[in-house]
């Protein structure tokens, strides 16, 4: 057997895994902040699908994360609607702006695609602080969870945990069957040489755009249950800052791997809260250090790495 067959082999078990964990973790872990990890893992993996299978750059991502928030909070808080619509109209938001988005940008390729997609979303940004209706620099404060299906009542950090985990788990399922799908492979063909890709027949703009939308949707997904978690839609969910984190966290997990974004979010939002009380603003300097220190010494990533080590070992 060879490692390639061996590490397939090996996923559903570690799933398995790693989703009895998930079960299990808010009675050992602060919830808040498994929630916060789960949010951003989703965010990070939605941007893999993008950068590390489409081989598309993305600088703008955030502005699906900030504008589903916005969405799913001034629907929650000021239409009324329950949990689970302000998370679909967030989500469906997201995807709406990554079909403009990406109408635009695919036109384009490399650093002139990720320049697009950064300078449509500062637009975007600029937009949330003039809107009277988002709050300006004060966010959009005081989004109640209210009650899913208008029976489980989500101010339960417990119940409110198990929303966001069972989100992140489908959320995860899609990227992973696409990935896994005949477009799937379509799409690598395209990053690994998209001359050829054409050569064959195929509508590679399509391809990208479909792409494009599937990972806007899925980060507005991660960005309108954020909103519902810590009650607030703020300017720093579509500052490009924001953009920046998930390239840092898709980076130092392993680009083009599957559960290399998960470790990266989860490495960065572990880091930056045990940081932030000690260092304070320091805390970026050191994200850029971290940033630094990976990209040179394993560029592969976390997960990237251990996967060459089994190769290498001839784990069997």
């Amino acid at each position: 057997m060879n490692s390639k067959s061996y590490l397939e082999t090996k996923l559903p078990l570690l799933f398995g895994v790693l989703f009895v964990i998930g079960l299990v973790a808010p009675f050992a872990v602060y919830p808040t902040f498994l929630m916060k990890i789960l949010c951003y893992a989703l965010f990070a993996c939605a941007f893999n699908l993008l950068l590390g299978f489409a081989g598309l750059l993305s600088f703008g991502h955030a502005a699906f994360l900030g504008t589903a928030g916005y969405v799913c909070g001034m629907m929650v808080r000021d239409v009324g609607v329950t949990p689970e619509v302000g998370i679909l109209a967030g989500t469906v938001a997201a995807g709406l702006l990554g079909w403009l988005f990406g109408t635009l940008a695919i036109r384009r390729t490399g650093i002139y695609f990720a320049m697009i997609t950064l300078a449509l979303a500062q637009m975007v940004f600029f937009l949330a602080l003039q809107i009277k209706e988002t709050g300006g620099e004060d966010g959009l404060q005081g989004v109640p969870r209210g009650h899913l299906f208008g029976v489980v009542d989500l101010s339960d950090n417990l119940a409110m945990y198990y929303l966001v985990f069972a989100i992140f788990c489908v959320g995860f399922f899609v990227i992973y069957r696409t990935i896994h799908s005949p477009f799937g492979q379509i799409l690598k063909a395209i990053r690994e040489n998209e001359p050829r890709a054409v050569s064959l027949g195929y509508d590679v703009n399509k391809f990208k755009l479909i792409a494009f939308v599937i990972s806007a949707a899925l980060a507005g997904t991660a960005g309108a249950t954020k909103t519902l978690v810590f009650q607030l839609a703020s300017l720093s969910d579509v500052h490009w800052h924001a953009s920046g984190e998930v390239v840092l966290m898709t980076l130092l997990g392993g680009l083009g791997t599957i559960l290399g974004p998960i470790v990266g979010a989860a490495t960065i939002v572990s880091l930056q809260t045990q940081l932030a009380d000690s260092v304070g603003s320091w805390v970026t300097v050191i994200m850029g250090v971290i940033f630094v220190i990976c990209v040179l010494s394993f560029r592969r990533g976390i997960v990237g790495e251990l996967q060459v080590l089994i190769k290498r070992s001839g784990v069997n």
